[in-house]
């Protein structure tokens, strides 16, 4: 069957999990920090975008929904990177940095 221009039938959208995000809580334990930020490829490295959290137990903490995959990131602790000890795995980013890797599925 071919389907044409003028073809009455419409083509349903697939479905695709690469579409769909999933909530990640990142934890990141700084007690005398300032500040706390995640900054990773899912926000372009950018520090503003997702701060964490100070709990009352010196504990920073953030929400972030990310789509399927493997996602490279790492805390900003007033200003400082720090690789997350709770990591899926740690890979090298620009310049040989090292950034710790989540895994979502």
């Amino acid at each position: 069957m071919h389907l044409g221009e003028n073809s009455s039938i419409r083509m349903l959208p697939r479905y695709s999990a690469k579409k769909m995000t999933k909530p990640v809580n990142f934890y990141c334990e700084a007690q005398t920090a300032q500040a706390v930020a995640i900054v990773g490829d899912f926000n372009h490295w950018n520090p503003e975008a997702n701060p964490m959290s100070r709990q009352p137990d010196g504990v920073w903490i953030a929400q972030i929904p990310l789509s399927h995959g493997h996602h490279r990131y790492h805390f900003l602790v007033d200003g400082q990177p720090k690789l997350d000890p709770r990591a899926n795995g740690v890979a090298n980013h620009i310049r040989h940095h090292r950034v710790s890797v989540v895994a979502v599925s």
